[in-house]
Order: C-alpha cells, then structure tokens, then sequence
C-alpha cells in the first residue's frame, strides 16, 4: 500500500488534431496505474492553455496549425516537458527534424499497446524510446556533420553511451576515471564545433547511434 501511494505518477498529455488517435491512447493510459492521461488538444498551444503541468506529451507529428514538428518539440522541451512522436511513419524527413530537436522516440500508430505503453514510461523516466523507427530517422539524416573521433575516444564514447560509467570505462580501458571525463569532455566539445550538442549521456548515445559507432536499436520481437 505504501508503494502505490508513493509511486511516481507520469502525467501524460497528447496533441493530435483527430479525436481517433486521442481516444484510442486515453483508452490505453486508462489501464496503467503509473501513467494519467491528463488533457489533449489539436496543437501545442491549446494544450498548454489546459496544462503544463505534464511530464511526456505524445505529438502527432503532422498538425494542421502549421507548426513544424522541431518547434513543438523544442517548446515543449523548454517546459521541461519530454515528447514522444506518434506517426503512421510516411514522412521521415519530418521525423529527423523532431529527431534533431529532441524528441525521446518514434512509435508508430500501428504499435502494440505494449509498445506504447513502454514507450511512455521510457519517456516519462527521461530515457530513449529505442525504436527502429527512431534509429532509421536519424541513420538517414542528410544533415548530420561528421565527427572525427580517435580510436580511443570512440572507445570511450561506446562504452559510456552504452551505460557504463567514468569508473567502470576507466577500468575496461585501464585508465583512471578523472582521464574517462577528460576524453568525455574532449567528445563533448567536437559535437559542439559540429552543432550537435551532447548536453546529457542520452545525446552521447544518440550521436554515437548516428555515427555508427553503436548499432541501430531493433524492435524486440515478441513472441
């Protein structure tokens, strides 16, 4: 009993100017004690006007008020709010732009109610919502300035990316921990002269998914 009063609630909003969608995903938040759907609107603004009380918004990525989806993903993110791309999938030069501003993941509108219930939750805790969707928008980003990394501070960028820690790649390496956040901050730095800022460990991932330096994430199969 203490558990659930005490349990984090993630407060979930979502923009879609069709009521389908909206009813379908409050339909499916309904079931889940840990997430409550708390408004929608058909644009970004209506949906503040109602709350910005919200910690993960899902944003269709076509809205018909004219916003592109980068701004309503950066907006939304300058509210500390996190956002989730739901989409058919058709435009992918749309999702790179939401990509590049921010956005935690792509679900598709044909994903399973697991997925989209896991893809919130991922939201909601802040992490990446490793979908192939996702991974294809960036990996096909015309845009993406390269980055020349040495072959140690690839090292350093994979197994840190990948969940490791200053210590535990300073030991892999041989290396002490202080050296790790010297080369992380070497990383950081040549991103930045590349206007591709890796501000959190969630950015060092995806830059090193874009550079090829981690594979794309698949979709677990279920069986």
């Amino acid at each position: 009993m203490g558990e659930s009063e005490t349990a984090t609630i993630v407060k979930v909003g979502m923009v879609d100017d069709h009521p389908s969608p909206v009813w379908g995903i409050d339909r499916i938040l309904q079931s889940q004690a840990d997430l409550r759907f708390v408004c929608s609107a058909a644009t970004v603004d209506d949906l503040l006007r109602k709350s910005s009380d919200l910690d993960v918004v899902i944003l269709d990525l076509r809205l018909n008020d004219g916003t592109t989806p980068r701004e309503n993903v950066e907006r939304l993110a300058g509210l500390g709010i996190e956002t989730v791309i739901y989409t058919s999938g058709e435009h992918p030069d749309l999702l790179r732009s939401a990509a590049r501003a921010g956005t935690l993941g792509v679900v598709l509108k044909s994903a399973s109610e697991e997925e989209i219930v896991r893809a919130v939750r991922a939201a909601g805790a802040g992490q990446e919502v490793l979908t192939t969707e996702w991974a294809a928008a960036i990996d096909g980003d015309p845009n993406l300035a390269g980055v020349d990394l040495s072959p140690q501070l690839q090292r350093v960028l994979t197994l840190y990316a990948s969940g490791g820690t200053s210590a535990s790649v300073g030991h892999e390496l041989g290396v002490a921990a202080d050296t790790v956040n010297e080369y992380l901050k070497r990383i950081r730095q040549k991103y930045a002269d590349a206007g591709r800022p890796t501000r959190t460990k969630i950015d060092l991932f995806k830059r090193a998914v874009e550079d090829g330096w981690l594979p794309m994430p698949h979709r677990s199969r279920r069986s």
